[in-house]
């Protein structure tokens, strides 16, 4: 670690400690390793504001790197606690614009020429400036309007700079923080530093754009920006320019209201259930209202793919949450996750048939799809069940698009605009004219289970007859006791050995020449010997045999 990394550790730790954090700045030991403790005195704010709000505070006051962190998490609401996620969802960009002198050098060091070469005119008044990029409206040489997206020169250096620091800092919390969640601090760096090197690189994006080209040509409700390859790199991204205006409901009349209300919805259940690809933040600020009432969609750094399993998967989940049938909800929740450890299943439903018991009084027509999705991954957290990060960006789009539609029109009743995609989706999955239907493939695994049970229900029964069945139960506690045990036998009879050579040979060497002084030579050869014998079993007990991988105990079990 060299001098400005610990500058660096120094500044977060002033800053984490005038936003109330010093406690934990305190147990991790940053101020013993920096070789000093400042004074740092509280902000009056931080003493009456919330612990998830005084965390946004600490973020966005860092700059780029962790304001970028903070919106990477407010995607993620399997990482943090609801109340951290709705609060980091409010995280802004503050960041001064770029001159045009180096947005000009930016796009000549990454198209390789100049600027004049590659478009007849650059706007030099930004469209929008955010930590990572800059955008731009230009016309191209053919006169085509379009706009460029100028990733910031330098932002990738100091991001990694930034990660190296967050990763000594997460070591240090790790060491003293109770872990609560499923993450670790390491494992929360890892998750950003995927995340951010993703959106750092501009091909990744394009892919996406291209993507969702192919999935929406027959959606003329809905329009995707074009990518110019021609002038797109891993920094620099050229899309085609689309006229609109920002969503303004007060503006639009009932009808309007309505019938962009269900292209939104009509989008979003095609994406899901259709292409398994699905925008990862639709908020009002990505969507453009264009003429005809058409929707233009933006900002394609963060998507969600859904494999055919997992579209599967979550219609069997929306069936049982619409059942109310808190064992299956559970099952399937426990199912696509990855527990830590075993979880606690019927605590698991219990806690489910509550949340659903809550949030299902009446009809769906009235439910609030954002709280009842939040406390559904809250209690997977609080058990330990790593729900897949799919599935936690499906829950904020899905909270961020339920939030534009009841803006848009309230009056709306998503159940009854959703029950003919519902039974379209149904009859496609189960349709046993399709060999690649979910019907028929259940068919075929019952038909396999059918014919096999018999089978296999008369060889236990043979090995029971016989006496050659056998049940085993291992507890890996009583494992690691068992091994400890053996090792504790093992030193005790080696010190009983070495202790019984060096009284031997005292009583059969003491009376006997030759003598130095009066000490026995041989008698102290012998003990010598005994120490020599225990320390090279000993170490070759302690540190294995062959490359350091062979025990006593381990070559005991192989022995019997």
């Amino acid at each position: 670690m060299n001098l400005q990394d610990l500058n660096r550790i120094r500044q977060i730790t002033v800053i984490a400690a005038r936003h109330g954090f010093g406690e934990v700045a305190d147990r991790s030991g940053v101020w013993r390793m920096l070789g000093r403790k400042e004074k740092v005195e509280v902000s009056p704010e931080a003493q009456r504001e919330s612990t998830a709000h005084r965390f946004r505070l600490f973020l966005s006051e860092l700059g780029p790197t962790f304001v970028k962190l903070g919106q990477v998490l407010s995607t993620r609401a399997d990482l943090l606690p609801a109340e951290f996620v709705e609060e980091l969802a409010t995280l802004q960009d503050h960041v001064e614009a770029i001159p045009l002198d180096a947005i000009h050098a930016q796009i000549r060091d990454a198209l390789g020429k100049e600027v004049h070469e590659l478009f007849a005119h650059v706007d030099p008044e930004p469209l929008a400036a955010a930590s990572i990029a800059q955008v731009h409206r230009a016309v191209t040489l053919d006169g085509e309007e379009v706009v460029i997206k100028v990733q910031r020169p330098g932002i990738a250096e100091r991001i990694d700079a930034d990660l190296g620091v967050l990763r000594s800092l997460a070591r240090l919390l790790e060491a003293v923080v109770e872990e609560t969640g499923i993450y670790t601090p390491s494992g929360i760096v890892d998750e950003f530093d995927r995340a951010i090197h993703e959106e750092l690189d501009f091909v990744n994006e394009a892919s996406n754009i291209r993507a969702f080209l192919e999935t929406h040509q027959d959606r003329p409700y809905l329009k995707i920006p074009r990518v110019h390859a021609s002038l797109s790199s891993r920094t620099v991204l050229t899309l085609e320019f689309l006229r609109g205006e920002k969503i303004n409901p007060a503006a639009l009349s009932e009808a309007e209201r309505k019938q962009l209300a269900q292209n939104i919805l009509e989008a979003s259940f095609r994406q899901l259930f259709d292409d398994g690809l699905f925008h990862g933040d639709p908020h009002p600020g990505n969507l453009l209202l264009m003429e005809g009432n058409r929707l233009a969609l933006l900002d394609f750094g963060v998507v969600g793919r859904l494999t055919r399993p997992m579209q599967e998967t979550l219609v069997m989940l929306c069936l049982a949450v619409a059942l109310k049938d808190s064992d299956s909800v559970a099952r399937i929740l426990y199912r696509v996750g990855v527990p830590d450890a075993r979880a606690n299943l019927m605590g698991f439903r219990n806690d489910i048939e509550s949340i659903l018991g809550q949030h299902l009084p009446t009809t769906l027509g009235q439910v609030d799809a954002r709280t009842l999705l939040r406390d559904l991954l809250d209690l997977a957290v609080k058990y330990r069940i790593r729900i897949p990060k799919e599935y936690a960006l499906l829950s904020r789009a899905s909270i961020s698009t339920e939030g534009m539609l009841r803006s848009l029109y309230p009056e709306m009743n998503i159940l009854e605009v959703a029950l003919p995609y519902a039974k379209e989706l149904m009859a496609g999955r189960y349709d046993p004219g399709q060999l690649q239907g979910g019907l028929m493939r259940t068919l075929l695994r019952f038909q396999s289970m059918a014919q096999d049970l018999p089978t296999q229900l008369s060889q236990i029964l043979m090995d029971l007859e016989t006496g050659k069945f056998s049940v085993t139960v291992r507890a890996e506690q009583f494992d690691k006791l068992n091994e400890n045990l053996r090792s504790v036998a093992v030193i005790a009879f080696l010190g009983l050995c070495a202790c019984g050579f060096i009284v031997g040979a005292f009583i059969a060497f003491a009376p006997r020449p030759p003598m130095y002084g009066n000490t026995p030579v041989l008698g102290i050869v012998g003990i010598a010997l005994a120490a020599a014998l225990f320390g090279a079993v000993l170490t070759w007990y302690l540190f294995g045999g062959r490359f350091g991988k062979l025990s006593v105990t381990r070559f005991l079990k192989k022995r019997r």
